[in-house]
């Protein structure tokens, strides 16, 4: 076997637990064979979550020595973002990221791994059910029979709702009309949203043009460059459709499996690190936005936690209803309420 020269030891030790052990036990990247990827991300270019995008693949090629290079593309570039599961499925590409809440109706474990509305406050607690829980195993079960490897989530914090009218509570909530995804669109609608599933790129004009009352549409920083300050002037911050949000890494299964074992853990070390990266850049990212949100005159609220705390009970009946029977559905609710449990935040 090569002798790992000092070069890569630093790079194996700069991965922490997770991808040294990975790459320990394999063959030295500098054995392996070169591959070449493209990947399609959620993201326009040029936005925040897209440089950090930009991060990953480039971590993932320094790991690799060079040899694994994944060329990235933007949201579109490739298909339409709503055919990317279907195209990494058959093969077009390999790999995408993805938020799983949208492909919730095809397989309804997906619901609870892109996020859980009135669920974990802290995107730590979230990130621990992965990690430590099981989650990425039910995540990758969940995938499987599409043909697809579910590799890891980016977990953040908190995204907002923006409104054209004021939300003080969550009886405000009842009859208003919204847009939100996934797990949230069948939350929010029993608690009496009338719930419309717009494309991000249209939640702008929509509010604009007064089509719905408020929206989920993605992180402060995001929505501000966005523009919606001009056509929302209300926020609730932490919203609670989306108190922890993941998105995730999930490749062709059959191309995944070709991998030599090391492009495999840096794949999963890259991830790793890009979740940590973003949770933090968004961290102190929101505190600015927030700001600069009221100078332009949004009014800013948040929820009552009593409240709030209220309506996690009051929910679960609507979790359960969205796991649908589903076997991997059930069992992803299943650990995720017992972990709550364990943390005090359901009785």
């Amino acid at each position: 076997m090569k002798t790992i020269d000092r070069r890569s030891a630093i790079k194996t030790l700069g991965l922490g637990a997770l991808g040294a052990a990975g790459l320990s036990a394999a063959l030295p990247a500098q054995a392996q064979e070169a591959v070449n990827w493209r990947m399609q991300a959620l993201w326009d270019g040029g936005t925040t979550p897209q440089k950090f995008e930009e991060r990953f693949v480039k971590r993932v090629a320094e790991l690799t020595d060079g040899k694994f290079k994944i060329e990235l593309f933007s949201a579109g570039q490739l298909v339409p973002a709503n055919q990317a599961f279907d195209a990494v499925r058959g093969g077009a590409f390999q790999m995408m990221k993805t938020f799983d809440g949208y492909e919730a109706g095809k397989i309804p474990g997906l619901a609870f791994t892109s996020t859980v509305p009135f669920g974990f406050p802290e995107a730590d607690q979230y990130e621990a059910w992965f990690y430590e829980l099981g989650g990425l195993e039910l995540a990758r079960e969940a995938y499987a029979p599409a043909g697809l490897f579910y590799i890891a989530p980016t977990v953040y914090g908190p995204e907002p709702i923006h409104s054209k009218v004021p939300i003080n509570s969550i009886a405000d909530l009842k009859g208003k009309k919204g847009r939100f995804v996934g797990l949230a669109s069948t939350v929010m609608g029993a608690l009496g949203v009338a719930v419309t599933p717009l494309p991000t790129s249209e939640v702008y004009s929509a509010l604009d043009k007064g089509v719905i009352d408020l929206a989920d549409r993605g992180d402060l920083t995001a929505n501000l460059e966005a523009g919606l300050a001009e056509v929302a002037k209300y926020i609730v911050m932490p919203g609670p459709h989306q108190p922890t949000t993941a998105t995730s890494y999930v490749a062709n299964r059959a191309a995944y499996e070709r991998l030599p074992a090391p492009y495999k853990a840096a794949l999963a070390a890259a991830a790793r690190e890009t979740s940590a990266a973003l949770r933090q850049h968004i961290l102190v990212a929101d505190g600015k936005a927030l700001e600069a949100f009221k100078e332009k005159g949004v009014t800013v609220t948040s929820l009552d936690p009593k409240e709030l705390a209220q309506a996690r009970v009051e929910v679960v009946e609507t979790w359960k209803k969205a796991a649908g029977g589903n076997a991997n559905a059930v069992k992803i609710l299943d650990s995720q309420v017992a972990f709550l449990k364990r943390l005090g935040l359901l009785s």
